[in-house]
């Protein structure tokens, strides 16, 4: 499932990939072949400005470049690129201005698209308490006064197990502390995966009853939570996080903690 930012953009993409045929059959030129192109190096370009930005974190897992399907791209990078790959194919033609003038629109929409399906913060419900693998209780509330992530998974989730070998390595090293809380499973089956799949368990929680995937209305697994020091969710990702987006939501965080 696609998240909304994303599913608009591939709508944004249709559309202008659509104009540009309408264009090039009403003035009968080749604008349709530049949108094309255009598109292609547009989203290239937007990918290569996320990992130069995030170059940290791509150095640790250079492969997840290739990995689009978790995101990561700068909208502005790859709108700037294909506007200047439709001059240069166009020229001055009068398609030029009409694909230019799409692609701004479109590029502006997407922004305030993105900006206005972002939910607002809200708190974090009082009172939940998990486990430590030992058994110990967890407040959650203990946590309250520091910012935190908090990731909710499960071990029959494909999505989950790929991410958990980064979210443990970022977690073992972070400031900012993230809690990998298991749903609805027992201790058994959490410390049978762990030992399957060699992971260390310091930075996990468990959650049987699933009382925190509810209390949030989480909406499948796995989702990861930001949470500022006043206790407030700033930031919710759902789906598989890279670790590029893990640690600039990180990042945000230490910088504005509340």
């Amino acid at each position: 499932m696609l998240a909304s930012d994303r599913l608009f953009a591939v709508v944004a993409l249709w559309l202008f990939l659509s104009f540009g045929t309408w264009i090039g059959t009403r003035t009968k030129s080749r604008a349709g072949r530049a949108a094309w192109i255009a598109a292609i190096v547009g989203i290239l370009a937007a990918r290569l400005a996320y990992v130069v930005e995030n170059f940290t974190a791509f150095a640790v897992e250079p492969w997840t470049v290739l990995a689009f399907w978790q995101g990561g791209f700068t909208v502005w990078a790859g709108v700037v690129a294909a506007a200047v790959v439709v001059a240069l194919l166009l020229g001055r033609q009068r398609a030029t201005g009409g694909l230019l003038a799409s692609l701004a629109a479109l590029g502006l929409a997407h922004m305030g698209m993105t900006h206005w399906l972002a939910p607002s913060a809200r708190p974090l419900p009082q009172g939940i308490v998990l486990a430590h693998m030992d058994g110990q209780p967890l407040p959650l509330d203990s946590l309250r006064g520091k910012p935190f992530a908090l990731n909710l998974w499960a071990t029959w989730c494909p999505p989950c197990r790929r991410e958990m070998p980064m979210l443990i390595d970022v977690a073992s090293g972070s400031k900012v502390p993230i809690l990998l809380v298991n749903q609805h499973e027992g201790q058994a089956a959490i410390t049978a995966f762990l030992k399957r799949e060699k992971l260390a368990g310091s930075s996990i929680a468990v959650d049987p009853s699933g009382v925190l995937g509810e209390a949030v209305a989480a909406q499948a697994f796995p989702t990861t939570l930001f949470v500022d020091a006043g206790g407030q969710i700033r930031t919710i990702h759902a789906g598989e996080i890279s670790r590029a987006a893990l640690m600039a939501a990180i990042r945000d965080l230490e910088r504005n903690p509340r």
